[in-house]
């Protein structure tokens, strides 16, 4: 399958097309950008390309406002793990960071540009009660959820409700696993605790090289909507173009989605990055993948589906069709969390409280 490429998918597939757009294009791609959060991103990728000059000055003025945005995250997102690690430097236990925190600390190419306001942390499940009791010495409250929402992620989700710090309003999630315990796929996250890497001078770690790209297929294929679009991709295409220089790393991937559970949406992370952005994927590494593969039709439903919400939202993006995908794609991202009934009950409940709210208001 050949996709049609917009001007905001190209930037990133191809950025020196960005030498042909004209002031009305570059105005469109500024717009289509910003809410994918890529805007910091995209300036780094045309510096990395030396195509500077090619931005005019009315777009590089929200680029470079972007950058100085994703600058000052990174700085309060470091201080925060700081924090964090001394509220839990009496807990004698493994403590792994996750997704924006890890690609930051691990300085990873990744972090460049990325927007990333919140920290994950995955630790033991037995060891939930521990954590969260001494974060909440130190300053983190549970943000305030209806009894409903509280017994759904105690019971139901692979992480604590979220906690935020009375003083910074930062928010820290603490999770047990990476995916729901009620979804359809369930990696082991004693095998990702006992794989992790620690971080030089912290006694914190960072998930494997494979094992992190694993779980951010599983966050946007597995678990996610790709609500944030193109960002999800972009993430992805990032980690392969990084750990793929090293020629033992696509074994190993391949291996390790096996092992934990994950092959279904490592097939998607490479298909998408491959057909989307031009990711440099080995040839035999995408055909291994294709054992992955869910039965006709669904592999051309979700082409559809995927290209269609990641295309540039116009001004108006709840009149699109893309709008519409992505509706679809929340709905999928559902139905793979959790099995049909609880989902029902879960659903209606949440159809009635929604009711009920705007009925009040």
């Amino acid at each position: 399958m050949q996709v049609k490429r917009d001007v905001l998918i190209q930037s990133f597939a191809r950025p020196d097309s960005v030498v042909s757009l004209t002031p009305f294009a570059w105005d469109m791609l500024v717009r289509c950008t910003r809410p994918h959060t890529l805007l910091a991103r995209l300036l780094i990728l045309l510096d990395e390309h030396q195509l500077s000059d090619k931005i005019p000055a009315f777009a590089r003025r929200h680029l470079e406002s972007a950058r100085i945005v994703a600058n000052n995250e990174e700085r309060v997102l470091r201080w925060e793990v700081n924090r964090i690690q001394r509220a839990l430097r009496d807990v004698d236990i493994p403590i792994v960071l996750l997704k924006g925190a890890a690609y930051v600390l691990a300085n990873l190419p990744v972090a460049r540009g990325r927007l990333s306001s919140d920290v994950d942390i995955l630790v033991p499940k037995d060891q939930l009660r521990v954590v969260e009791e001494a974060l909440c010495r130190y300053g983190w409250e549970a943000v305030k959820l209806e009894s409903y929402d509280q017994l759904y992620y105690r019971t139901w989700s692979h992480e604590l409700p979220p906690l935020r710090h009375r003083d910074r309003k930062t928010i820290v999630d603490v999770h047990h696993t990476i995916l729901p315990p009620t979804g359809r796929l369930r990696p082991d996250p004693e095998k990702l605790l006992e794989a992790a890497l620690p971080l030089d001078g912290t006694r914190l770690k960072v998930l494997a090289p494979a094992d992190m790209v694993l779980h951010s297929a599983a966050h946007a294929f597995q678990d996610g909507d790709l609500r944030r679009g193109l960002r999800d991709l972009v993430d992805l295409d990032d980690l392969f173009r990084y750990f793929g220089s090293d020629p033992t790393f696509w074994d190993t991937l391949t291996l390790r989605a096996e092992k934990i559970d994950l092959a279904r949406p490592l097939y998607y992370a490479l298909h998408f990055t491959h057909l989307v952005l031009d990711t440099p994927i080995p040839e035999r590494i995408l055909q291994t993948s294709w054992r992955w593969r869910p039965i006709w039709p669904l592999p051309a439903v979700m082409d559809m589906l995927v290209t269609g919400a990641l295309a540039s939202r116009p001004l108006d993006a709840s009149k699109s069709m893309g709008s519409f995908f992505r509706w679809l794609l929340y709905v999928r991202s559902h139905w793979l969390r959790m099995p049909p009934w609880p989902l029902v009950k879960h659903l209606l409940y949440k159809a009635i409280t929604r009711g009920r709210r705007k009925k009040s208001s």
